[in-house]
């Protein structure tokens, strides 16, 4: 019952990660539909307010992350989830219903807000409900309901454009089927636990063990009960030791070298993820596509068949590899291969381009595409659910909301900057463009390798061990251990 509870609580809140791939990618399928560039008055692809309906989004995300951080530690995490959905309705609902072009830039920046808020405090609420032996499990989940989010775009996408070209149904019901999965998050999540850790912050002891106790399935009189009290007691007497320095200050992300580490860990780990390339990709395969001399008419059932691809590597992962093999062989692995792969690409592109006569090596461009295909794949068994997890498990409680907003603000900054960079890039020098990812993945590999910890099977309250924090802490959490060996010697 314990770990079912979990997963399912997990699975729940995660339906913040799901809008947040959704509405990530439905636009992507929208800005084509001739029925909203009509309504909007847009003038093809590259009307650059195409490119503002896109990047107002991404600039909400931003805010919406950093305002995170102090909303999750004031309110709850669960409240913050409930406040983001709040956004999150009003946002799509101003895009769903928007009859010109000052509303919907209104609506995609409220959604982005939203989704900027969730993409902080679904990963930090997971970490703070998970068993430490499946908590890279629990805290991918959330990058595996992102990949969900961004196929069932697709495919709302993909079934809308039969609508006619005049008919607004084509672009005002993939927009507002997103107020369907927030409404639902904002209304069950009412029936899903606080974050005991968060509880116990507020003094709220007894309510922080209940919580403990459902979530190992255990009640006073069960054989779960030792488990459940030994795992309580460590929070709370981690969390007291905490209080001693506590200030509530940004300045405790940097006041410590602890501390200070730790903020170049989880930052890191959410700016290497977008070193990856791995957005460019996302937002720009088609182009690459037509790199490699795909025909137009085949580029989005390829691009549709790639998106299918990380989430089903990502759950295998995080099933059956994340909590064995760890953190850090993950991440050097993806770096590593990412390297290679970035190289292979762009020797084939460089070796092989079209024709100016259309006439393309077949044999190369499979190469090529099979070659993005294996960059998905590689990223979903490293940094997709990696980055995740990790920026969010190896704060100290007092810390751990501003930590995660402050790398989850990293990542969005570093989405912006590629996101408007690569098209100029790939245009300007084609395949050279690539020896940037090749040099970037490279560099991640020797800084995880030289500066990263390994965090795997850690509960929250160990990080204090692995990363040396004040003696304070360390020694009251190791006096509670040994006085619970004692006890069960007795």
């Amino acid at each position: 019952m314990g770990l079912a509870y979990n997963i399912f609580t997990a699975v729940f809140a995660s339906i913040g990660a799901f809008l947040f791939g959704y509405d990530s990618g439905v636009i992507a399928s929208v800005l084509t539909f001739p029925s909203f560039t009509n309504q909007f008055g847009f003038h093809g692809s590259d009307d650059p307010r195409s490119s503002a309906v896109v990047a107002t989004f991404t600039g909400g995300c931003f805010f919406g992350a950093a305002a995170a951080g102090w909303s999750s530690d004031r309110l709850g995490r669960k409240r913050t989830i409930q406040i983001g959905c709040l956004w999150a309705l009003l946002g799509c609902a101003l895009q769903a219903g928007g009859s010109n072009i000052a509303t919907l830039m209104v609506g995609r920046i409220i959604a982005g807000f939203a989704i900027g808020i969730l993409s902080m405090v679904v990963p930090l609420y997971n970490t703070e409900i998970a068993p430490p032996k499946i908590r890279g499990f629990i805290v991918g989940l959330a990058q595996q309901m992102i990949g969900i989010g961004f196929i069932a775009a697709n495919w709302v996408g993909y079934g809308c454009q039969f609508f006619g070209p005049t008919d607004n149904r084509q672009w005002r019901i993939p927009l507002g089927l997103q107020l369907v999965p927030a409404f639902v998050l904002l209304v069950g999540i009412q029936f899903l636990p606080f974050s005991p850790r968060w509880l116990i912050e507020q003094g709220r002891d007894d309510e922080a063990r209940a919580v403990v106790y459902k979530l190992h399935g255990a009640n006073s009189h069960s054989e779960l009960a030792p488990a459940a009290e030994e795992e309580f007691l460590d929070m709370q007497s981690t969390i007291r030791a905490e209080f001693l320095t506590r200030s509530r200050s940004l300045s405790d992300l940097y006041s410590t070298a602890p501390n200070r580490r730790r903020l170049v860990v989880a930052c890191g780990v959410q700016i290497f993820g977008q070193f990856t390339g791995i957005n460019v990709i996302n937002y720009f395969g088609p182009q690459m596509y037509q790199a490699l001399g795909l025909e137009n008419n085949k580029l989005l059932l390829v691009q549709g068949i790639y998106g299918a691809v990380g989430p089903i590597t990502n759950l295998i992962f995080i099933i059956f590899i994340l909590d064995r093999i760890g953190r850090k062989q993950p991440l050097l692995f993806g770096a590593a291969s990412l390297t290679a792969l970035f190289a292979v690409l762009a020797a084939i592109v460089a070796s092989f381009p079209p024709s100016a006569e259309g006439s393309t090596n077949l044999a190369a461009q499979k190469a090529g595409i099979a070659v993005i295909f294996m960059m998905s794949i590689v990223f979903s068994l490293s940094f997709g659910p990696v980055s995740w997890v990790l920026a969010s498990e190896i704060f100290p409680t007092r810390s751990r909301g501003m930590g995660v907003s402050v790398a989850t603000c990293c990542n969005w900054l570093l989405n912006v900057l590629i996101s408007e960079v690569s098209p100029i890039g790939m245009g300007h020098v084609g395949w050279r463009y690539y020896i940037l990812f090749i040099a970037l993945n490279a560099f991640d590999f020797i800084f995880i390798l030289l500066f990263f910890p390994e965090t795997k099977g850690k509960t929250l309250e160990e990080m204090a061990v692995l990363f040396g924090d004040s003696v304070d802490a360390v020694d009251i959490l190791g006096a509670h251990k040994g006085h619970m060996q004692s006890q069960s010697q007795d």
